[in-house]
Formats: structure tokens, C-alpha cells, sequence
């Protein structure tokens, strides 16, 4: 199998597609989906966003200094598809996808409510990269729909049917391949049975 070489560029794939509320102000919120976002530290725990200067959430994010991340399901595809292409110059995007605005805990930058997670997140810098801005930030709540919770509390976010993106396409993310740790995990041992 031979190898190509393509100029450089961002092959990263797939990626989360989230969408991201911002303002202050029902009349102000707006949603803006991206892609370029992850982990950058556990503890404390941190996150980023990089923005292109010239959409309409980051002139908002700046000068509150504040967003949520939103996490995405194949029920809000179609949302969040939207939230990339429309902007909130034009539209109020919770009204035109019917989508319902949840007040924070630590922030006032709006939850969308028909989202699994919400991450509340607080800029604490921003870093011009080139064609896009990244902005740093300090996780400062997160709020869990509790419809994905078993009875000792631990989350399955995998029934929520996330979507990730990947070369300008959404998709589901399919079947469990396996845990953290599968690949070195003891084997069990199968208990005789007795009478055999």
C-alpha cells in the first residue's frame, strides 16, 4: 500500500460536533456549532474553542468572557447542521430550531435543555492562531440529563446516540469496540459447573 503526500493540513478526524451557546440575554443567545474543540487539562479541567474572528459568537464570547458546550445526538443533527450554516446576525437559531434555553449554574450563557451534557465553561485566554482564534477555558459546571444515569449513577452518554464529524460530514458513532484497557485486561475464568 503506497502513501500519498498531501500538502499539510488538519486530517484530525473525526471530530465532536458541538454546539456552543453564548450571551448573556435571551434576546442575545445564540448557538454556533463547532468542531475545533477538546481537552486541554484534567485538573484543573480545561477545554477549548477556536473561532474564526469574523463569526457572529465570537464577538459575543469575547467580551463575555463565557460559553457552554453543548453536547450533540443524531436527534439534533439537523440542528446542529444548522447552528454551522446560519448565522445569528440573521436568525435567532433557539426559536428557529425550537430548541429551549436552560439557565446555568456558573454562567449566564444558556444550556440547550435537549442536550445530554452541557459543559459551562469560563475564557481565561485567547490565542490568536492564524485563520482562527482559540479560546482557553476553565470547565466551571457540568449538568447531565439524568435520563442517562443507572441506578449507581454512572452515565451512558452512548444511549444518547452522540454524532461526531469527520471531512464534512455527521455520523452516528456505531458500536462499542471495547474499554479503556481492554487490550492488556486478564481474561475471565469460566466457574466450573458442579456435577460435570
Amino acid at each position: 500500500m503506497a502513501k500519498i503526500q498531501w500538502k499539510p493540513g488538519n486530517m484530525i478526524y473525526p471530530l465532536p460536533a458541538v454546539m456552543v451557546s453564548c450571551g448573556t440575554e435571551a434576546e442575545n443567545y445564540n448557538i454556533i456549532t463547532i468542531a475545533w474543540t477538546g481537552t486541554l487539562c484534567t485538573n484543573p479541567p480545561m477545554t477549548y474553542l477556536s473561532i474564526r474572528p469574523e463569526r457572529y459568537s465570537y464577538k459575543i464570547i469575547k467580551e463575555t468572557g463565557e460559553f457552554v458546550i453543548n453536547l450533540t445526538t443524531e436527534r439534533l443533527a439537523k440542528a446542529t447542521d444548522y447552528c454551522g450554516v446560519k448565522s445569528g446576525r440573521d436568525i435567532h437559531k433557539f426559536e428557529a430550531m425550537k430548541l429551549t434555553p436552560v439557565k446555568g449554574v456558573a454562567v449566564k450563557a444558556p444550556l440547550i435543555a435537549e442536550s445530554p451534557v452541557n459543559i459551562e465553561c469560563k475564557v481565561t485566554e485567547i490565542k490568536p492562531l492564524g485563520s482562527h482564534d482559540m479560546f482557553m477555558a476553565e470547565v466551571v459546571a457540568v449538568n447531565v440529563d439524568d435520563d442517562y444515569l443507572d441506578a449507581q449513577g454512572k452515565f451512558h452518554l452512548d444511549q444518547a446516540a452522540p454524532i461526531c464529524y469527520s471531512h464534512g460530514n455527521y455520523f452516528g458513532l456505531g458500536n462499542k469496540l471495547g474499554s479503556f484497557g481492554f487490550s492488556v485486561a486478564k481474561k475471565k475464568v469460566k466457574a466450573k459447573r458442579k456435577g460435570r
